[in-house]
């Protein structure tokens, strides 16, 4: 029963089944108690009274009329309303018809326009009184009766317009935040996507790098012996190996139903000297310092500095190949993480020997502004030098 009222005072929004339904049904109820209402007032009132202005029988039939005039209410409520008020000055039956009537046009109207309205309404009960040759009431009954009845129809629509203008607020409302939540959650999906374009343009870079230098070096010797060879080959195959786990580890997060799959151990600051050993095993020359105390950097901290010599590796053996590499670990809690690669430049022209986006160091400055550092990189006296500046809290 609640849920009936609601939908009759809240209405759906127009053009679906549903709003067609409740009007309907609605229409019905409203010509039914306009009926109801003016057959109750037509014994009650003075229709049956031998100086009535009008038979009751036509009483009944021009009410009648009007009650079912109320179907076009929806369409042009304060036209119907101006068309009904005349009948109440000599109908009673229609005294029902107008009051609903005057309900719809406090639905959609201003106040003003209805009181002016419920106004007009008691002024034809006079009216109506004055027609009668012999009234079996006072005058001051007929009027405080229109006035009571006027004031309800006009008081119970503004209530309904006001109630209507709250729940639509309200609609539109959650409406805007369930957008706003879609929203977020599709920035929330593409930023994770770009984290993980991130880390796969970083791993897949290197690791590619990796069996480009071994197979480069395959290429040009071709007078090797069968086990550098197979060593070379062996790390070839090995590279490809991580670098197709790698690539199956982002398809499976990208993949569709893949939200809420664990995330796989990403390397941190702990892991660097084996990334630099893995560096020394393909022929790169790298020195590696690491000042950094033994109080460990968070998480965050230790992935976006092993991120960073990862680049700064893979740079270094694309645009420097054979060239020797230092890196630089140095800060300590409180203050910053400093991070310094450094490779001189070997002078070549043209493309690097390993191709590239030519987007790892944007890239790598997107990633270290996320962390809240910042990146600096360039030629100074024939030294190529990536930098990094990363806050560490004590």
């Amino acid at each position: 029963m609640s849920a009936l009222l609601f939908a009759l005072l809240v209405p759906e929004p127009t053009g679906s089944s549903r709003s067609a339904r409740r009007n309907r049904l609605a229409d019905g109820i409203a010509i039914g108690l306009a009926c109801g209402y003016g057959a109750l007032m037509v014994p009650l009132g003075d229709a049956t009274a031998p100086g009535a202005a009008l038979p009751w029988p036509v009483d009944v039939g021009i009410g009648t009329l009007c009650a079912f005039a109320l179907a076009v209410r929806r369409r042009w409520p304060l036209r119907l309303a101006l068309v009904l008020l005349p009948f109440g000055a000599v109908s009673v039956m229609a005294t029902g018809a107008i009051t609903v009537a005057l309900f719809t046009v406090a639905i959609r109207c201003r106040a003003p326009v209805v009181l002016l309205l419920g106004a007009v309404n008691v002024l034809t009960g006079v009216v109506y009184f004055l027609l009668q040759d012999h009234p079996p009431y006072p005058l001051w009954l007929d009027v405080v009766m229109r006035l009571v009845i006027s004031a309800a129809a006009a008081g119970w629509g503004l209530f309904v317009q006001a109630y209507r203008r709250l729940a639509r607020s309200l609609r539109d409302h959650a409406t805007r935040v369930e957008a706003e939540q879609h929203l977020r959650v599709e920035q929330a999906r593409l930023t994770e996507r770009a984290r993980i374009a991130r880390e796969m343009h970083d791993v897949l870079a290197h690791r590619m790098s990796l069996v480009s230098l071994h197979a480069g070096a395959l290429e040009v010797r071709i007078d090797a012996r069968p086990e550098e060879v197979a060593l070379a080959a062996g790390a070839i195959r090995a590279s490809a190996h991580e670098a197709l786990q790698e690539l199956r580890t982002v398809v499976g997060v990208l993949r569709e139903g893949a939200a809420g799959r664990p995330e796989p151990p990403q390397p941190g600051l702990t892991d660097l000297p084996d990334l630099v050993e893995s560096a020394r095993t393909t022929g790169m020359t790298v020195d590696y310092t690491c000042r950094v105390p033994p109080t460990a950097p968070s998480v965050v901290l230790g992935r976006t500095a092993y991120r960073f010599v990862q680049e700064g590796l893979t740079n270094a053996r694309k645009h420097a190949p054979g060239a020797a590499v230092e890196v630089l670990l140095a800060g300590t809690p409180g203050e910053e993480f400093r991070i310094t690669i450094t490779n001189p430049c070997t002078g070549t022209s043209g493309a690097p020997v390993i191709p590239g986006a030519g987007m790892g160091l944007v890239g790598l400055g997107e990633r270290v502004a996320l962390a809240g550092g910042r990146v600096e990189y360039g030629v100074d006296r024939d030294t190529f030098r990536l930098r990094a500046w990363l806050p560490w809290p004590s």
